[in-house]
């Protein structure tokens, strides 16, 4: 890639001639395919194919999240069943109040425990006392009930209780005192949002963000979900490993300038890409897949270390067959494309 010049436009770049300023590796083009190979994996077990999903033996091998993080399993199940469940109130500080106590353990067995224990989950229902013993005798059973997608800080600093989960609870508890459900509809932009859930105790960049973006699958905020991005850790050593040099770009603007190329560069290397029943990469996907082939990178480009340390992919592939009947939140207006007739 020759220099190019980049031009700001309400935060997004205008690109006015096909190229970059600054210098890629081989693992940008891996960026592009394996983008397209990990979504015609997912298409094809969709479609009914038997695995293995992919000819792609390190995608096959070992654990990748869906280039669309709405499509995950988790994902899946927090805006079917957790946000959008008919079943359950559907007023703003209760459908924030089940968000955030779904993501902090963000663990579908967690929250199917908690129901099977309480019932109907409900603030209006709310105990402490019930909901911290059933977690400490779930604990003490053996089981875990925190995912291992990504560390939660204990909380203990600042609540004091030795289980984390206890901490946790307190900080729903203070979430819900200072009626942030509404605070956040009363933002106008998604960094306004960001901020107010970063001022939280534990919640720093990473988390606040990726909460962020699950409050926005709900009908408590509606931003484009290329309106504000915060690069991860992985994130930033995908960028560190597709990029010798930026040219001046920062880790934001990088992920935008990838939001922006998508379809050139799927055409470039001749990639067939299926969007998301018609939703191109968003910045939230393009930051996940920047995480992603910081991993991917590890097998296929060895060689290439960037700033990431780790050097093998720990999570091996093991398929959950149980099916998933995707379904997205309503105001993106693709669920009429799906078909979900041929779910495995």
């Amino acid at each position: 890639m020759s220099n190019s010049t980049l031009k700001k436009s309400n935060e997004l770049f205008t690109i006015y001639r096909p190229s970059f300023p600054g210098q890629i590796t081989s693992v940008y083009d891996s960026y592009w395919k394996f983008a397209a190979l990990r979504q015609e994996s997912f298409f094809n077990r969709i479609n009914g194919m038997s695995n293995p999903w992919t000819k792609d033996e390190i995608i096959g091998q070992y654990k990748f999240t869906n280039v669309y993080r709405a499509a995950d399993r988790v994902s899946q199940y927090l805006i079917r069943e957790v946000i959008y469940n008919e079943e359950l109130p559907d007023t703003t500080n209760e459908v924030f109040f089940r968000i955030m106590l779904f993501k902090l353990f963000n663990k579908i067995e967690t929250w199917e425990l908690l129901k099977r224990e309480i019932g109907e989950i409900t603030f209006e229902n709310y105990d402490f006392k019930k909901y911290d013993d059933i977690l400490n005798k779930t604990i003490s059973s053996g089981q875990t009930i925190y995912s291992a997608a990504y560390i939660m800080p204990s909380g203990q600093s600042y609540f004091g209780h030795l289980r984390k989960h206890s901490n946790h609870l307190k900080l729903i508890e203070l979430m819900m005192a200072k009626e942030t459900a509404k605070v956040l509809t009363d933002s106008r932009r998604m960094q306004e949002a960001f901020e107010i859930l970063k001022s939280f105790p534990g919640l720093g960049d990473f988390l606040a963000y990726q909460f962020l973006i699950d409050i926005n699958y709900s009908p408590i905020l509606n931003f484009s979900e290329s309106d504000f991005v915060v690069p991860g850790p992985g994130a930033k050593g995908g960028i560190s490993k597709c990029f010798k040099d930026t040219g001046g770009l920062s880790n934001v603007e990088i992920i935008k300038f990838m939001t922006d190329r998508q379809e050139k560069e799927f055409e470039r290397l001749n990639l067939p890409f299926k969007t998301l029943w018609g939703r191109r990469l968003q910045l939230i996907d393009c930051q996940n897949i920047f995480c992603e082939v910081d991993k991917y990178a590890r097998v296929k480009h060895p060689e290439i270390k960037g700033d990431s340390e780790r050097v093998k992919i720990k999570q091996i592939f093991r398929p959950n067959f149980t099916p998933i009947n995707y379904w997205f939140p309503p105001k993106w207006n693709i669920n009429d494309n799906i078909n979900n007739t041929d779910q495995i």
